[in-house]
C-alpha cells in the first residue's frame, strides 16, 4: 500500500510513519524538514520517500495544489490540517484518486460535554475557532462520503504526549516543568475550584495506532469518527496523585477559586487552564475498540511516568 503522510515528522507521524514501513507499506512523507522527532534508524526511516515542503507557504503561492496533483497515494492520512480552506483543497486533490482519505480531528471539535463519556455520534458544541474549524472539516467530510462516496475517515486526538512532549500537566497547564518539580518535591500546588475538572490525554503512538487500524479496517472506518485518547480521563487531582506517587509523595495541594486562582498563577496560565478544562470531554473509546480494535497501550499514569522518566534522564528537574 503507498502511503501519503502529511505532517510525517510531527508527534504523531513520528510514530505512525515506522508503523507503516514496518508493515511494510511504501510511505511518503511530507514535511518541512525530514527530520523526525524520535529518529531512530532501526525504525525505517531510511525507507520513507520525502517531499520537502512547507505547506502554508505552498498554500498560499498556489503550488500546493499542483504539488498534491503528482503525488499518487492509495491512503492518504492529513495530521496538519487545520482549517476548512485547507481540507477543501485536498478533497478537490484526491475525489477519486485515493481509496482512502484520513482525517485528524480533535476532541476540541467536541466542546464542552453535557454527557459523560462523549460518544461520537454526540451533537458537536464547539466553543473555539480551532474547534470550530475541525467540526467543520469533519462534517464536510462526512458528508462527501454520504453523498459522494468520498472516502473519507475522522480521527479525534485527545491531548497528545509522549516521552518527549510533555503532557498537559496536572495544574490543566503547560508551565514547562514548573508542577511536576512542585509535585516531586512536596511544594504547593493551586488547583482551580476542588481539582475536579478532567484532561483526557493520549500517548502519540497510540494515535498512530489508530490511524492503522483504520487504514487496516477500512470497510469498517469509511464515514466513520473515531476518538483516540487514553482508556480513562483523569482529574486535575488525579494528575497530581499520580505524578507526586512517582516521586514517593503525596501532593501538597491548594484549591481555590477560580478569580483567587487566576491570581496565583498568573494570566496566561489561567486562561490554558480554562480552556483545557472546557475542552477534555472524557470521551469513550468504545466505538473504537469495537469497531476497528482499538486498544490504547498508554494510561495516563503510565503516560506521565514515562515523560518523568525522560525529564530525570535529561536532567531537566531540579530536585
Amino acid at each position: 500500500m503507498r502511503v501519503l503522510v502529511i505532517g510525517a515528522t510531527g508527534h504523531i507521524g513520528s510514530y505512525l510513519v515506522p508503523r507503516l514501513v514496518q508493515r511494510g507499506h511504501t510511505v511518503v512523507g511530507v514535511a518541512r524538514h525530514p527530520r523526525p522527532q524520535y529518529a531512530d534508524a532501526r525504525l525505517g526511516w531510511s525507507e520513507v520517500e520525502w517531499v520537502v515542503a512547507d505547506r502554508d507557504a505552498e498554500e498560499s503561492d498556489g503550488t500546493w495544489r499542483q504539488r498534491l496533483a503528482k503525488i499518487n497515494a492509495d491512503v492518504v492520512m492529513d495530521l496538519i490540517c487545520f482549517s476548512p480552506g485547507q481540507n477543501q483543497q485536498m478533497y478537490e486533490a484526491f475525489k477519486g484518486r485515493t481509496r482512502h482519505f484520513i482525517h485528524c480531528g480533535t476532541i476540541w471539535a467536541y466542546g464542552p460535554p453535557e454527557t459523560v463519556p462523549y460518544e461520537e455520534h454526540f451533537a458537536r458544541k464547539p466553543i473555539t475557532q480551532y474547534g470550530v474549524d475541525k467540526a467543520k472539516i469533519e462534517e464536510f467530510l462526512l458528508r462527501k462520503c454520504r453523498e459522494e462516496g468520498f472516502p473519507a475517515t475522522i480521527i479525534h486526538p485527545g491531548h497528545i504526549c509522549g516521552r518527549q512532549w510533555l503532557p498537559i500537566d496536572p495544574q490543566g497547564t503547560r508551565d514547562g516543568v514548573k508542577v511536576y518539580e512542585r509535585l516531586a518535591t512536596g511544594q504547593e500546588v493551586c488547583l482551580p475550584e476542588m481539582g475536579l475538572a478532567r484532561l483526557h490525554h493520549v500517548h502519540g503512538d497510540d494515535v498512530a495506532q489508530i490511524f492503522e487500524l483504520a487504514m487496516t479496517r477500512r470497510e469498517a472506518a469509511l464515514g466513520q469518527s473515531f476518538s483516540a485518547v487514553a482508556p480513562c480521563a483523569m482529574t486535575l487531582v488525579g494528575c497530581c496523585n499520580c505524578v507526586a506517587a512517582l516521586f514517593g509523595r503525596k501532593p501538597n495541594l491548594k484549591f481555590l477559586p477560580l478569580d483567587r486562582y487566576r491570581q496565583a498563577v498568573g494570566e496566561e496560565n489561567y486562561a490554558v487552564t480554562l480552556e483545557h478544562m472546557s475542552h477534555s470531554p472524557c470521551a469513550s473509546i468504545e466505538k473504537g475498540r469495537r469497531l476497528l480494535g482499538y486498544s490504547p497501550r498508554y494510561t495516563t499514569e503510565q503516560i506521565y511516568r514515562e515523560c518523568m522518566e525522560y525529564l530525570l534522564e535529561q536532567g531537566r528537574l531540579a530536585l
